[in-house]
């Protein structure tokens, strides 16, 4: 069955207009699976057969963007009429999964069909199987990049049969009809705003000032551009090539750190971070400095179950100033976790995706230059996020997961993000960068594992704290 035609968000028209030559706008993962335990190791063509017959699961991954005439609205998803899989799931030659992730991460998708990969490298230098994936981030979140992951995977070891697939591509709208379909959008968001109050219709972002938002929304905006972001090494000039920095550690071992102070993992992730930043300042000997850094929020209540042809994006954003000067790894943590408590607590995300809805009905070109804005290295040194995933086994083909390193998107500027994922119980972080920091990725990664080892090394001085923890004044 034909997945419905369904027009970009804001959030996610803006991620695809943030996107450029030197600035592609893909998520990505780089999965390792052990070899079966039982029976042969599945070769390339069974795995790409297993995955084509899973994707009616996921309408979306067999659409691609169609431009609406003159820029008039945002791209609309419509089946892809040439939607081939072999141009989706390739088969990756060498055993060196490092080399291939950089090579895989590195090229941009092609607007001209589905926006996602996955490379499959059948027998690596050690004997694992890898997978790296990518999708455009106007398609998946973080979050959905794991999803989507786990529709190619079982919860047993023998893989479940999906029914025969009996897809095929509905007609693609002709110029007319996506000129005809903008107006009406346009005109359904001109009726959206006579609900409200003329003056506010005037002026889309007074749509803030609704009962409940305001104050929300002029915290999260606040806090977006005061104070900036300071010069840093992290940020420059941009080139396409990327490397990705690699490292795992027990989760077992973040849940001691958050119950023994009262934080969450989220906060651990954070203050780890930050630890890792500082050391790379000394290791540089570069002066020492707080760092800004941008994190998203989910704020999806789950009011309502995610349809296939609904997946996108429903995320907001938090920025917070991590305590890099801080010198005890246990004052940054608790710092961190103060901020991101307060900063929840006031109603910020919910404040961030009222600022992002506002937008939504302001005019296409203001919306792209506040993408920009938001995204730019004046708002921001770098981005962390925190992806949850799946906390059982996994299996591919018999193949059982036991590692899933994200990269989270650099946007213009940006040299370096930080990503951490759940597979099993093991935490495992993603140092992406450009290649010409690759080195710095390196180094912040092993920073990572160094500053959960100090605080693990605190946990046996203090008994576990209680919910809230408070923050002191830094000399």
């Amino acid at each position: 069955m034909p997945a419905a035609r369904t027009r970009l968000s804001p959030l996610d028209a803006a991620f695809l207009a943030l996107e450029s030559e030197d600035a592609p706008m893909h998520v990505g993962w780089a999965a390792l699976f052990a070899p079966p335990t039982e029976g042969p190791r599945p070769d390339f063509d069974a795995i790409r057969s297993h995955i084509e017959g899973r994707l009616g699961r996921a309408p979306r991954y067999r659409q691609k963007l169609a431009e609406v005439p003159w820029g008039l609205d945002d791209p609309i998803w419509v089946d892809d009429p040439k939607f081939d899989i072999a141009l989706h799931v390739r088969r990756a030659s060498g055993g060196d999964f490092g080399q291939l992730v950089d090579e895989v991460m590195s090229a941009p998708l092609d607007h001209d069909r589905a926006l996602w990969e996955l490379w499959i490298a059948e027998q690596l230098d050690d004997g694992q199987l890898g997978v790296v994936g990518k999708a455009h981030h106007c398609l998946v979140d973080g979050l959905a990049a794991v999803e989507l992951m786990s529709l190619l995977l079982d919860v047993g070891r023998s893989p479940e049969t999906d029914p025969p697939n009996s897809w095929s591509p509905a007609p693609g709208p002709s110029p007319l009809d996506l000129i005809g379909g903008a107006v009406s959008h346009q005109l359904g968001q001109a009726l959206d705003l006579a609900r409200v109050p003329l003056s506010w219709a005037r002026e889309p972002t007074r749509l803030l000032s609704l009962p409940g938002r305001a104050r929300r929304a002029a915290l999260a905006t606040a806090h977006t551009v005061v104070p900036p972001a300071p010069p840093s090494r992290l940020n420059g000039p941009m080139a396409s090539a990327r490397h990705l920095a690699v490292h795992a550690r027990p989760l077992e071992d973040l849940k001691l750190i958050k119950q023994r102070f009262g934080t969450t993992v989220n906060d651990v992730l954070l203050s780890a971070s930050a630890g890792a930043l500082r050391g790379l300042l000394e290791h540089r000997h570069e002066p020492l400095q707080d760092v800004k850094a941008m994190v998203p929020v989910s704020i999806d209540d789950g009011a309502q179950a995610r349809l296939d042809e609904q997946w996108g994006n429903r995320i907001a954003f938090l920025f917070l100033v991590l305590p890099c000067e801080e010198t005890d790894p246990v004052w940054r943590l608790r710092e961190i976790h103060v901020a991101m408590r307060q900063r929840k607590l006031g109603g910020e995300p919910e404040g961030s995706g009222a600022v992002l809805d506002a937008l939504g009905y302001a005019p296409r070109t203001l919306r792209r230059a506040v993408s920009r804005m938001l995204a730019s290295a004046q708002v921001s040194n770098l981005t962390i996020s925190n992806i949850p995933g799946p906390q059982i086994p996994l299996y591919l083909m018999g193949c059982e997961v036991t590692h899933a390193y994200p990269a989270v998107p650099l946007t213009n500027g940006h040299g370096i993000s930080i990503g951490m994922t759940t597979v099993g119980g093991q935490a495992c972080f993603g140092v992406y960068a450009q290649a010409e920091l690759a080195d710095d990725a390196e180094l912040i990664a092993r920073g990572i594992d160094e500053a959960i080892e100090e605080l693990l090394a605190r946990c046996q001085e203090v008994p576990i704290a209680p919910r809230a923890a408070r923050s002191r004044t830094r000399g």
